[in-house]
């Protein structure tokens, strides 16, 4: 997993709440089981003005121009601004394999879908939640400055916006769960060498637990 220390990217506002997570991929596309190659899906009921499948080539389908993933300078963006509830309905990892292959490193919100926040966090997606009037602030300057950057310090906590600094909370271990690139599997395996001496111990000291 890529490491998230600093991240710049252009804003992308989706002024809405409850977005779920069909709406960010919808059910067709959790055929597959790789944890790539969804970016071109994200928001695919919106994106497109034809059905599509994952294997329905995509230079058959037409884009919808009033999506704003379609419109530049959004289709480089990379942080995304949304309201209350983002991430809401089923527990499909794919929702965020879809926002990070789409380039999302980074979702503000006031509040997430408390299963797909941690999806975030165990793929190298931040989802940084802010008070509602820091986010109505953000969706105003976003709006009116189509392109605008967003800088986040994941090490410091500072959300950086046109000026303004705000900042957020984010649990000491999921912060260096992100610096370091690790999802929890991964952090497990650092203590592999530990995990190993322990089990050997216990075999030594408590024998009959492992008898057959």
């Amino acid at each position: 997993m890529q490491p998230l220390i600093t991240h710049q990217g252009i804003i992308i506002p989706l002024n809405r709440a409850n977005i779920d997570t069909d709406m960010l991929l919808p059910k067709q596309y959790l055929k597959s089981l790789e944890a790539s190659g969804f970016g071109a899906f994200l928001f695919d009921d919106e994106r497109y003005l034809d059905p599509g499948e994952i294997d329905t080539p995509l230079d058959k389908r037409r884009e919808n121009p009033a999506c704003i993933l379609n419109q530049a300078p959004y289709r480089q963006g990379s942080v995304a601004l949304a309201q209350a509830n983002f991430g809401c309905g089923s527990s499909r990892e794919h929702a965020v394999w879809a926002l990070r292959d789409f380039g999302v490193r980074v979702v503000i919100a006031p509040s997430f879908g408390d299963i797909f926040r941690n999806n975030c966090f165990n793929n190298g997606v931040l989802p940084l939640q802010l008070e509602q009037p820091a986010v109505d602030e953000l969706f105003a300057l976003a709006q009116a400055q189509p392109g605008l950057q967003a800088e986040v310090d994941v090490e410091r906590r500072l959300l950086s916006v046109a000026g303004g600094v705000w900042c957020f909370e984010l649990d000491e271990g999921r912060r260096q769960r992100l610096l370091k690139g690790l999802d929890e599997v991964g952090e497990s395996l650092c203590y592999a060498e530990r995990i190993s001496a322990y089990e050997a111990r216990r075999r030594l000291s408590e024998p009959w637990l492992f008898r057959c």
